[in-house]
């Protein structure tokens, strides 16, 4: 699994934090940045397109945070990660910069994911991303990490 982020996180707690789940990831989630574009917004967008899917390459299946994306719950997550892994093709989740996914990433995406209406910082959304991947995983797999009572 590879994860095509736009920036470059810095070391601290929120690369920490990332890694702490990335590791656990079977396959490993690898993470590809890509450097933050100049310009104005359309410029910035277009750049950040171009790199983004030449990081995933044409025969990846593309699934793009966004905020128009689906919405599933975790149990719900778990199965279209089977699913999208079970493909046969690479999977490549996307996350665009302060400037968000340009519309050519958007179509070319096979599928769309949304972490919430609320806006996260983006090096953030990374470690969610990567925690709802064990997750998934671990729910997948029968691993007592994700409980679901509620009160």
């Amino acid at each position: 699994m590879k994860l095509v982020a736009v920036g470059r996180m810095k070391s601290g707690p929120e690369r920490e934090l990332f890694e702490r789940y990335a590791v656990r990831l079977r396959p490993r989630l690898e993470l590809v940045e890509i450097p933050d574009a100049k310009g104005s917004v359309a410029e910035v967008r277009r750049k950040d397109a171009q790199a983004i899917l030449a990081a995933c390459g044409a025969s990846s299946f593309v699934v793009a945070l966004d905020e128009g994306g689906a919405r599933p719950d975790s149990a719900a997550f778990a199965g279209l990660l089977e699913r999208w892994l079970g493909g046969g093709r690479p999977l490549c989740f996307v996350i665009g910069g302060a400037e968000g996914l340009e519309a050519s990433v958007i179509a070319r995406a096979d599928a769309t994911l949304s972490l919430g209406r609320l806006t996260w910082p983006h090096m953030l959304v990374r470690s969610l991303l990567a925690e709802q991947l064990y997750r998934a995983q671990s729910i997948l797999a029968g691993h007592p990490y994700h409980r679901e009572a509620r009160p």
